[in-house]
């Protein structure tokens, strides 16, 4: 009886060596505090990788949600929107517990974040606002009316408007029409230059200053320089300074950059004009160095990176994530929580102490 009995003790202590065993091996842990590993996986839809600052927001995602041991799928979508939707679809698929979406078309996506809900996934918007869908639960981005603000301010302060000096000649260039937080630039920038506008104190040549007339599709560079090229053909040809240019954003601004170049600015007899900018791109910080671009405003990805990685923990572990801004932010169908991130304007004065000194670039990036 001793002999039986000992044998069903120690079959009974295998049995829950083995339960145990087997409840860890699917349960899990990782290093990210105890997130399990069957319920980590984090999809990151980011829109273009022809764009440097994407580049560096995907990479910055990346890096920092799997510092906190999730696994990240990491997707660029090419600025296509239908690639967008299959890749967040597969996300999906694959049972993702959050996705981090910068959008392409902010009011693409409905469909695609109803099956996400569907499937109690929660949606975290990443400097884009994802317009016309109940389905977000949080938007994570820097003050975009601020961005325009400043630049705003910047020209304000150059031209020396607030003492009454003027007329000065100003042209106007806004982001892409389908990009939420293009109006929200433009408007902050308008809400300093359109009193100086109306005026008269600033003069717009070529007469185009509604968000759909200078607007540029895509952000693209090209686009911006073709167009900047009609206006100096059309408004400038006979030797009018051209005083100042508010550009929303840096690739816009390069482009603006290279049309100057070929119309022959940069001399003393005719030099550059004031340019705003918005991302401090590696070109664009070159151009401020060189003087042909005069400031940008920056929004340092790092940042915005590692406030939607708290957000991811918080709501992993079922809780609320953290928001400062409950009330801007409608994308048409609901209005989104949100957090605020400050940006901060860098010029040829102070480019090296923020961007280099802080570790952004090295200083070889910008030779």
């Amino acid at each position: 009886m001793r002999i039986k009995k000992l044998i069903a003790l120690t079959l009974t202590a295998a049995l829950m060596t083995v339960t145990i065993g087997c409840s860890k091996a699917e349960t899990g842990s990782n290093t990210g505090g105890g997130k399990e590993t069957k319920s980590n996986l984090i999809g990151v839809a980011m829109p273009t990788q022809s764009l440097q600052r994407w580049n560096q927001d995907g990479a910055n995602m990346k890096s920092e949600l799997e510092g906190k041991g999730y696994n990240v799928d990491l997707q660029y979508a090419n600025n296509d929107v239908n690639t967008q939707v299959q890749q967040i679809e597969n996300m999906i698929t694959k049972g993702c517990n959050v996705l981090v979406i910068a959008s392409i078309d902010g009011s693409a996506l409905t469909d695609v974040l109803s099956k996400a809900a569907d499937n109690k996934i929660k949606v975290i918007a990443y400097d884009r606002l994802i317009m016309q869908s109940e389905n977000v639960d949080y938007y994570a981005t820097f003050d975009n009316f601020k961005v325009g603000v400043n630049q705003g301010q910047y020209i304000e302060e150059k031209l020396d408007l607030k003492n009454g000096k003027g007329p000065f000649n100003i042209e106007l260039f806004a982001g892409a029409p389908d990009d939420n937080n293009a109006t929200f630039f433009f408007e902050g920038a308008m809400s300093i230059l359109k009193p100086y506008i109306d005026s008269g104190k600033l003069v717009v040549p070529s007469g185009q200053t509604k968000f759909t007339e200078v607007a540029t599709q895509s952000w693209d560079s090209a686009k911006a320089q073709a167009r900047m090229d009609n206006i100096i053909t059309a408004n400038y040809a006979s030797d009018k300074k051209l005083d100042a240019i508010l550009s929303s954003n840096d690739s816009v601004a390069i482009g603006v950059v290279a049309s100057l170049q070929n119309a022959g600015y940069g001399s003393a007899d005719k030099p550059y004009p004031i340019l705003t900018g918005q991302d401090c791109d590696k070109p664009n910080v070159l151009a401020m160095i060189n003087k042909q671009q005069s400031m940008s405003v920056f929004k340092d990805t790092r940042t915005l990176a590692k406030k939607v990685v708290e957000m991811v923990n918080a709501l992993i572990d079922g809780k609320e994530a953290e928001v400062n801004d409950t009330k801007t932010y409608n994308n048409g169908a609901k209005v989104v929580p949100s957090y605020l991130c400050d940006p901060v304007n860098v010029t040829v004065d102070n480019y090296k102490e923020a961007l280099i000194d802080s570790g952004y670039y090295k200083e070889a990036d910008l030779k």
